[in-house]
């Protein structure tokens, strides 16, 4: 096991952090989160353009946290929870980051890496026509979702997603997604 949570977790949040956390996403974690980010966006007198994008972005990014994380973690240190992620927000110039980072398993890997390429790859008005069919077309699924947030936030921030996968065994890998608003 080449991969360090801690190691990763101290990288990630060097910036000019506005939160960060690592540990389980619950329903009232995610409640916490968005009044607390909101609170110090507040402060730092944000505009409302740039913190309604923000705030969408970091819904979204949870709500897939939540709805998508694996829940068994065989072969995953004890210690860590279950429904264990890493979320990160730094403000970078006039710029945030919202960095998620969780396990996820390792057949997993090529599927969310086409997805998430596709979507890049994808001009404006693809995006809003990607959007209204899986609007139309799609059911719920069990975990909750229809598959819009990760082109809902394509659309809502204009800006390439990236991802890194980190080895962490046979298994599971550590899943990084950084979106730039």
């Amino acid at each position: 096991m080449s991969f360090n949570i801690n190691e990763y977790y101290s990288k990630v949040s060097q910036g000019d952090v506005l939160l960060a956390y690592k540990g389980s996403i619950t329903s009232e974690l995610i409640n916490e989160v968005l009044e607390a980010v909101e609170e110090k966006l507040e402060k730092v007198n944000e505009s409302g353009k740039t913190r309604k994008k923000l705030y969408n972005v970091l819904v979204e990014s949870l709500q897939n946290l939540y709805h998508h994380i694996e829940e068994t973690h065989e072969g995953i240190d004890e210690d860590l929870d279950p429904k264990f992620a890493v979320l990160i927000i730094e403000r970078d110039n006039e710029d945030y980051k919202v960095i998620t980072g969780n396990f996820i398993r390792n057949t997993k890997i090529g599927f969310l890496k086409e997805k998430i390429d596709k979507i890049n790859s994808m001009t404006k008005d693809e995006l809003k026509d990607m959007y209204k069919f899986i609007l139309n077309h799609q059911k719920i699924s069990a975990k909750g979702g229809g598959g819009l947030g990760l082109v809902d936030i394509a659309r809502k921030t204009g800006k390439d997603m990236t991802y890194e996968f980190y080895n962490y065994n046979n298994d599971y890998s550590f899943f990084n997604l950084t979106i730039d608003v």
